[in-house]
């Protein structure tokens, strides 16, 4: 079969007897009128435990709203000083601004695009913050996670991590989201588990952490009619929860699909100006994107060459968050080395989902090499 285009991303290659399954699953919800809650919200709830290795999960809304469930679910108050990367997705800031903390953006590093240690040291140092939201950009995670978790421990500091593009990832072999203090993911339907819908979740090892994040997301409520705490409605309905509880029976071929995409740009894309970037040593992706970094200067130029063959092509993300026009007026603060800019103007997604076609992947690769050659 002759390739002439390839998507950035699509969501319609399913298992077969997905959609079968789903709508027949949809027949039964709507026969016994189970919307909100209910069993395919338990399952999926126990499922993501099982996976992640998180003693307790809590669905939500979506995954912005699992950000800021987990900042109200720590204590996080007004004007309190929360640390977030400058190279995250704008969800992470305003999650901040919204449960009316002061976000300060701390730079990343060049190399591998995530926090490192002594610039996490330095900015809690300087900014003496209540918490901080450690992101697993691009489907991995700091190569410093474990000495992170550490040292914020040993200061005091209260460390989420925003794990919207890392569900599957592992660092030093230990499942992030199920060894945080607390996780959050988001299943936008892009993410390598998505729903049809938008839906996200809440992991932790501590019971009562879990309830109060629970009780948050529903009102407040401690009983029907009493309510212990002000929360608001970010509940996970029963059609994203059944349709996660079916994905999750493919999650690993899916998983795999993605990491092999990545694997063979990898090899097939040597001794060029745009170079793709790894994962880590110590971190194992799970495929979420296909990073590659080039000179600012012939980005463009290769963009739009892409675009002609109908390639389709991302920038995640083109702008730092400090430099973002929304962020001055709410910004405690920042360390800016360079790097979370360098990055945003150097980034060059390829097409990356999952079971993408190894034709597919060869009519990306050709063109990039002959863009080059």
């Amino acid at each position: 079969m002759s390739i002439d285009r390839v998507p950035f991303i699509t969501l319609n290659r399913f298992e077969n007897g997905f959609k079968e399954n789903f709508l027949s699953g949809v027949t039964t919800l709507f026969d016994n009128t189970q919307f909100v809650g209910g069993p395919q919200v338990a399952t999926l709830e126990q499922k993501l435990s099982e996976k992640t290795g998180a003693k307790y999960t809590v669905g939500c809304a979506n995954g912005t709203d699992a950000i800021q469930l987990a900042l109200r679910g720590v204590d996080v108050k007004k004007d309190e000083v929360v640390l977030i990367p400058d190279m995250t997705f704008w969800a992470t800031f305003e999650a901040v601004v919204n449960v009316g903390a002061k976000p300060a953006t701390i730079d990343v590093n060049r190399e591998n695009c995530h926090w490192d240690i002594e610039t996490f040291k330095q900015a809690v140092d300087k900014f003496k913050p209540k918490a901080a939201v450690m992101v697993h950009l691009y489907g991995w995670g700091s190569p410093d996670t474990m000495a992170i978790r550490e040292y914020a421990k040993e200061k005091g500091v209260v460390l989420i991590e925003d794990g919207a593009q890392c569900f599957g990832t592992k660092v030093d072999g230990k499942s992030l989201l199920g060894t945080a203090q607390i996780a959050t993911t988001s299943f936008y339907p892009a993410k390598v588990l998505g729903a049809s819908g938008d839906a996200g979740a809440v992991f932790t090892n501590d019971e009562e952490l879990a309830n109060r994040v629970r009780v948050l997301s529903n009102h407040g409520r401690t009983t029907h009619y009493t309510h212990g705490l002000v929360g608001w409605n970010s509940r996970i309905g029963a059609y994203e929860s059944l349709f996660l509880n079916l994905s999750l029976d493919h999650i690993d071929a899916r998983l795999d699909s993605r990491r092999k995409a990545v694997a063979y740009y990898n090899e097939h894309l040597k001794d060029l100006p745009l170079k793709v970037v790894l994962s880590p040593d110590n971190v194992d992706e799970n495929g979420y994107c296909a990073v590659a970094m080039i000179d600012p200067s012939l980005r463009t130029a290769l963009i739009d060459d892409l675009k002609s063959q109908n390639i389709g092509v991302g920038t995640i993300y083109p702008g730092a968050m400090s430099l973002q026009e929304g962020a001055p007026e709410f910004l405690a603060g920042k360390i800016d080395n360079g790097n979370a800019h360098h990055i945003s103007q150097s980034v060059v997604n390829l097409p990356c989902f999952a079971y993408i076609t190894d034709e597919e992947l060869n009519y990306v690769v050709s063109a990039v090499n002959k863009h080059f050659s």
